[in-house]
C-alpha cells in the first residue's frame, strides 16, 4: 500500500525525523500537534483554548493536505499539561467536533518538548469513500 507522508513545519521534524501525518490506504493518523506558527514559534502564551484552537488548525491543514478532512476524523487524543486546563480545551475540541464526534482520550503529561506548550492533540482518521457500515 503507498505510503502518504504530509511534512511538519516544526523545526524539530528535522531532528527527530517525523511527518506531521501520514495516509496509508484510508487510514490517516496526525502526531502531537503542538501550538506553533509557521516559524516555529510558540501561539497563545499561557492560553490553553488559543493554543488548542491552533493545535486544530495546523492537524484541519495536515488533514488535507493528506486528502482527508475533520469529518473522516474516528479519534482524537488531548494531550495537556495542567489537567485543570481540559474545560478551555474540551470547548475548543467541541466547537470543531460537535457534529463529528469522534471518540476521545484527555490525559494529562508531565510535559513536552517546549515548556511553553500547555496541549498537544493527535488525530486519527479514516477516509470514507462511499461505503456503508
Amino acid at each position: 500500500m503507498a505510503r502518504r507522508l504530509v511534512p511538519s513545519s516544526s523545526p524539530y521534524a528535522p531532528v527527530i525525523g517525523f511527518s506531521r501525518a501520514v495516509r496509508v490506504g484510508d487510514f490517516v493518523s496526525v502526531g502531537g500537534t503542538a501550538p506553533i506558527d509557521d516559524d516555529g514559534r510558540t501561539v497563545g502564551l499561557g492560553d490553553p483554548a488559543a493554543q488548542t484552537r491552533r493545535c486544530l488548525e495546523i492537524v484541519e491543514r495536515a488533514l488535507a493536505e493528506a486528502g482527508a478532512s475533520l469529518n473522516d476524523v474516528v479519534r482524537t487524543r488531548m494531550l495537556l499539561t495542567r489537567i485543570e486546563d481540559w474545560p478551555a480545551i474540551a470547548e475548543v475540541r467541541g466547537q470543531y467536533f460537535k457534529d463529528i464526534r469522534p471518540v476521545d482520550t484527555v490525559m494529562q503529561v508531565a510535559r513536552f518538548i517546549n515548556s511553553e506548550w500547555l496541549v498537544e492533540v493527535e488525530v486519527d482518521a479514516i477516509v470514507d469513500h462511499g461505503g456503508s457500515a
